[in-house]
């Protein structure tokens, strides 16, 4: 009788933390499969169109997976896009204008997102300012600070380091999903420098979240602060290195975005903390902290993608895609209250 009373408990547990995933995996094999059908003659079916999204929303991937990370511990960041910009505008004007190397800059740029994180994180932690107020504050300096470093659009076109890593197409072994096009010109599907940084980047945090102690602690601080300090948890300093990693990562992604824009502009990566938050919420990590992982992060964006590519495979306006995207948000959003009032029916 004591096994079957502690099974219950356990499916109940198994259905809050991984159904939400289970949905969003399911919807992304269905809107690609119906946009393969639809627009099979658009070459929607070939492989090269989904390593397309992965090529063009590489930055975001990286993004989304340190956005995960923070909303666990409850916490939110709307200063990524900003701290996106000026990454990318500091490396462009630093390579065309200041004449330095781009291995020195990357390093630069990497060092910048731990500071960022690091002073946005230790207000948020130990100062305990609300979050959104803490990264409005370094969006708005992120964004001021990249019209200072240069107000108009800055191209690299000078480095032949960025160049190679750009240009540099990886094609798929042995031939996969190789296609013959309308000029009799076979096509070999390749993927992208960026891709292979955003995919380790993803398979970096998902371990660190899974089998380290400092995951177990991000889980613990957003599934009850209170609890965790009871636990002897250090719930500032967990919080704080939430913040580090996330602009880490951010500044990760920045040069994934970089190397598909090869520019710098005061109007770049604008809204893409909305697209991060989106696709970890689509994801079916929660608002409140606690659950969520990056793989179903990882399915949000590339659902984000694909309702972005169906978008342009039916000459609609961009816009639509917000609009798909917004009534996807408000569905998970529904669906997160129900498994939440399922697992505290559970608990009692």
């Amino acid at each position: 009788m004591m096994n079957t009373s502690l099974q219950k408990p356990q499916r109940r547990s198994l259905i809050g933390n991984n159904a939400l995933l289970l949905i969003t995996i399911a919807l992304f094999a269905i809107m690609y499969t119906a946009g393969c059908i639809t627009y099979a003659s658009k070459g929607f079916n070939h492989l090269q169109t989904f390593l397309n999204i992965l090529i063009s929303n590489s930055g975001l991937i990286c993004v989304t997976c340190g956005m995960t990370c923070i909303m666990l511990t409850g916490g939110i960041d709307i200063s990524v896009g900003a701290l996106i910009a000026m990454d990318c505008m500091l490396l462009a004007v630093g390579i065309e204008k200041w004449g330095l190397p781009a291995p020195l800059l990357i390093v630069m740029i990497l060092g910048i997102g731990v500071l960022f994180g690091l002073a946005q994180g230790f207000c948020v932690g130990y100062l305990e300012v609300q979050p959104f107020i803490v990264t409005m504050a370094g969006m708005f300096f992120a964004r001021g600070m990249t019209a200072v470093i240069d107000t108009q659009q800055v191209s690299i076109t000078s480095s032949s380091f960025m160049s190679t890593l750009a240009n540099t197409k990886i094609n798929m072994p042995f031939n996969i999903g190789a296609y013959m096009n309308s000029k009799g010109r076979l096509m070999i599907p390749y993927i992208r420098v960026s891709v292979l940084i955003a995919l380790a980047v993803v398979v970096v945090i998902f371990l660190v979240l899974r089998y380290t102690r400092f995951g177990r602690r991000m889980y613990a601080v957003g599934g009850n602060q209170q609890s965790a300090a009871l636990m002897g948890l250090n719930v500032r300093k967990t919080r704080m290195q939430a913040y580090v990693l996330s602009s880490f990562l951010c500044s990760i992604g920045a040069i994934c975005y970089c190397l598909n824009t090869m520019c710098g502009t005061t109007t770049q990566a604008l809204g893409l903390e909305m697209d991060a938050i989106s696709s970890a919420v689509i994801g079916g990590t929660l608002l409140t902290g606690g659950v969520g992982n990056v793989i179903g992060s990882f399915f949000g964006v590339l659902i984000n993608g694909t309702i972005s590519s169906l978008v342009k495979n039916a000459n609609l306006i961009s816009s639509w895609s917000n609009v798909v995207t917004a009534l996807l948000l408000c569905f998970f959003i529904v669906l997160q209250s129900v498994f939440a009032r399922i697992k505290q029916k559970g608990n009692k």
